[in-house]
């Protein structure tokens, strides 16, 4: 035993050496390596617009200074990207910007905004380039800016238009004995159609129909433009597939050259007057942001417009980039109301919505928020359901064409395995004190008392979102009830009705905010500040996802994804205010 204690000791005795060795070096690393992290900027040099590890507008930083030494400094936002690509207009060494190849996660609203930001570069009388081997429809919406578009000999363009697929599992329930049992308010609220019906209502066709519609009008609207195609022929081209080839592409103007990357890469180096027997300078975008980032830390206006960013799903708890939580949103805004240099605040939303109690204390919170300070929201990709509960009440919305927002409604879903149970020789019975004194148990069939006292329950957080909207909106309640019932709506649609004031995005609110806070000279301050402690730090490193990649390599990216939404469901407590479906365009 003794000896098996000493080998015990010893390999824990080797561990904690490797681990205290590991982070020695890391730290070592940080500090005495950040003067080589320096960028150098040369002149006549054009940035490389990889977005492949860029999917949040904001990338996050930690009250933890430790923690922001191991995550902070190799993360970016897309928020970074476009202040580094607003910097790049005036820089005089950057004569362009070459998207290469382009894969990103973003979102269409995303795309859009990115879009807008390019659109201005080249107005500085600077050119933006682009080359991929096959074009997805979300990148060449985002490609489609350029001034000169490649494509690969052999590639491929998906230009057809969009469609939704929607499953439904009401017979795999009675089969199985496995019921979702669905309380809720909306009927345009489908999150849990699928669980109630065999296919689509006519409810949800008519909205997923004008939502596919409109997202299509705004994205034809910005190519036709750049491209100089009119609508009509892009329509024309999406239904007979005319560009599903290079040449074809080609033949339709939606490209201007069907050539290998070699060549793309000659047609930069003449722009730049380079010989073709030399490298052209290149930086990529993460390189120049971070210089650009350092260079803004340096600005030393008083007055400061606090970007709130909220991101995710709504949960309880301290949240993260992936999801908005209470702890670090309500932290932020009380900061930022208590910070005297904070003249006004943007709360930047981009979720589907989630916890419904959690999405009315964020509420709260802006509305005292708003009694001090001006509050101006900017909807990114979506503000749905608990995402518009927590926007609602700001002086002004700003959303883009394309933002997914509204969804004013609320559901709740219970599971019940009591048939299942019954078929494999399960019974379950309880015991009580009181006549409501048993808690919901999936292996009963659901009492009609419960689910009345439970439905009562949706119901008021119903009214209270609409009241809350209907006051936040200076509408009526009756007005908010007639577009509310969960349907979502664009963010051209939802100007329309009252839901949305202006269309723009995060720097047409930033300017908004400024406007109503009365200040012209001013600097930006993200928040949140994210609490999060060592254990949390493991699960970034390489070894804390292993499981993730092995089970995406096992199974396949797709089905990792469906097995994600499992997992929020399991995860979801409560009632819930959150957008009736998900949506990813490709």
């Amino acid at each position: 035993m003794k000896f098996l204690g000493n080998v015990l000791a010893t390999i824990i005795g080797l561990f904690v050496f490797c681990m205290l060795f590991f982070f020695g070096i890391l730290i070592i690393a940080t500090v005495f390596g950040g003067e080589a992290e320096t960028v150098e900027i040369k002149n006549n040099s054009v940035i490389e617009l990889n977005l492949e590890h860029i999917k949040h507008d904001y990338a996050g930083k930690y009250e933890d200074p430790w923690i922001t030494i191991f995550s902070d400094k190799k993360n970016i936002g897309l928020s970074d990207v476009l202040s580094a690509i607003e910097e790049a207009k005036k820089d005089d060494n950057i004569k362009g910007i070459s998207i290469l190849n382009n894969y990103s996660s973003l979102g269409m609203a995303q795309s859009k905004t990115l879009r807008n930001a390019l659109e201005s570069f080249k107005k500085s009388g600077k050119f933006v380039m682009a080359y991929a081997n096959s074009y997805s429809q979300k990148e060449y919406y985002l490609n489609s800016v350029a001034n000169t578009i490649y494509i690969n000999p052999v590639g491929d363009m998906d230009f057809k238009g969009l469609s939704s697929e929607i499953m439904f599992f009401k017979d795999l329930q009675d089969k199985s004995g496995v019921k979702m049992e669905v309380i809720r308010h909306g009927k345009y609220k489908s999150a849990v159609e699928p669980f109630l019906e065999n296919k689509m209502s006519d409810a949800n066709r008519e909205q997923v129909t004008a939502l596919l519609n409109s997202i299509w009008s705004s994205v034809a609207a910005d190519i036709s433009k750049s491209r100089n195609i009119s609508v009509a022929q892009l329509n024309q081209i999406a239904n007979g597939l005319l560009a599903r080839t290079p040449t074809m592409a080609k033949e339709q103007k939606l490209v201007d050259v069907v050539a290998y990357e070699d060549v793309y890469h000659n047609a930069i180096k003449k722009a730049l007057k380079v010989n073709k027997d030399e490298d052209y300078n290149k930086v990529s975008i993460s390189e120049y942001t971070k210089k650009i980032m350092t260079t803004a830390a340096l600005n030393d206006s008083k007055d400061q417009i606090a970007i709130i960013y909220a991101q995710g799903e709504i949960q309880s708890g301290e949240g993260d980039v992936t999801t908005i939580g209470e702890g670090s949103m309500r932290r932020s805004l009380q900061d930022a109301r208590k910070n005297k240099n904070v003249k006004a605040i943007v709360l930047r939303i981009d979720s589907p919505g989630g916890s419904a109690l959690t999405s009315d204390l964020i509420w709260r919170e802006v509305e005292l928020t708003k009694k001090v300070k001006p509050v101006v929201v900017s909807m990114g990709n979506y503000a749905a359901s608990g995402g518009y509960y927590i926007a609602c009440n700001a002086n002004t919305i700003f959303a883009e064409n394309n933002t997914i927002t509204g969804s004013i409604g609320v559901f709740g879903i219970l599971p019940n395995f009591s048939q299942l149970a019954t078929k494999i020789g399960i019974n379950t019975e309880q015991v009580k004190t009181h006549e409501n004194a048993a808690r919901y148990s999936p292996f009963v069939p659901i009492d009609e008392k419960f689910k009345a006292v439970t439905l009562e329950g949706v119901e008021h957080i119903y009214k209270t979102f609409v009241t809350h909207v209907a006051e936040g909106r200076k509408m009526s309640f009756a007005q908010v009830d007639a577009i509310a019932q969960g349907r979502v709506w664009t963010g051209s649609e939802a100007i329309k009705i009252g839901l949305v004031d202006k269309i723009g995005g995060l720097k047409d609110a930033i300017n908004e905010a400024a406007r109503l806070a009365k200040t012209k000279d001013f600097s930006t301050q993200n928040y949140p500040e994210y609490k999060k402690d060592i254990n949390d730090l493991f699960a970034e490193f390489p070894f804390g996802q292993s499981k993730e990649a092995l089970i995406k390599e096992e199974i396949g990216e797709e089905n990792y994804r469906v097995l994600e939404q499992i997992k929020k469901l399991q995860t979801k407590k409560g009632v819930q205010a959150m957008m009736p479906f998900e949506i990813n365009i490709r």
